[in-house]
């Protein structure tokens, strides 16, 4: 059952799941907060006052890569990003699997529509944030891949020997290829990028990191 917000015990039960349950205490004092371009920023979860911070840099977009919920995470922002008059996406990409190519299309789409000056978060703003951002350096920007990929590194916090690595490996893939053999970006994904077939190459050379499957826990 969803919290509603204008009951003073769903309230409190919301910024409990925030703070506690969803690590809001650890993002406190560190939204690790990062400028990909002119008009992008990347950050982690915010809370409601980091919101209204926003406002007054003149945000007018906020990306949620985390997806809809009815957590009491998601409803504070969503509330936060209406009364501070941000356009609030949500745009659901994940840090441990493939992404369809549908996915990777409607990106360049969303970054061609968007009110801009803008911010992308998910959790941590490490893996799914860093995975965006390259793609955003890459359609937006017009960076090769070969440079974009530096949004996924430990700067921002993304640890590549974990399964978070995969979407590493998504990138890394193309590059392989198209030192082959040439091909831009867009036509390797819509023409030879299969998603199931690269999830399985990634898992035969995967090993496994405890950092991030046990003890970050990354979405």
């Amino acid at each position: 059952m969803s919290l509603n917000l204008n009951k003073k015990a769903d309230r409190k039960r919301a910024y409990k799941d925030l703070i506690f349950s969803d690590h809001g205490f650890l993002r406190y004092k560190f939204s690790n907060h990062h400028e990909i371009g002119k008009e992008m920023y990347r950050e982690n979860q915010p809370s409601p006052r980091r919101i209204q911070e926003w406002r007054e840099r003149g945000i007018k977009t906020n990306i949620n890569l985390r997806g809809k919920s009815d957590k009491g995470y998601y409803l504070l922002e969503k509330e936060a990003c209406d009364q501070n008059a941000i356009n609030m996406i949500d745009f659901r990409v994940y840090s441990r699997d493939v992404h369809s190519k549908e996915t990777i299309v409607n990106a360049q789409k969303l970054f061609s529509e968007i009110e801009y000056p803008a911010i992308m978060h998910c959790k941590s703003g490490a893996d799914r944030t860093g995975f965006m951002g390259v793609l955003y350096k890459h359609f937006h920007m017009n960076e090769p891949i070969e440079v974009a990929i530096s949004q996924l590194s430990l700067k921002y916090l993304h640890i590549k020997q974990g399964k978070t690595g995969i979407l590493d490996f998504f990138f890394l893939e193309y590059l392989l290829y198209s030192s082959q053999k040439e091909i831009s970006f867009l036509n390797w994904v819509l023409d030879v990028y299969d998603p199931v077939e690269l999830k399985v190459n990634f898992m035969k050379q995967w090993s496994g990191n405890p950092i991030t499957e046990l003890i970050l826990r990354r979405e």
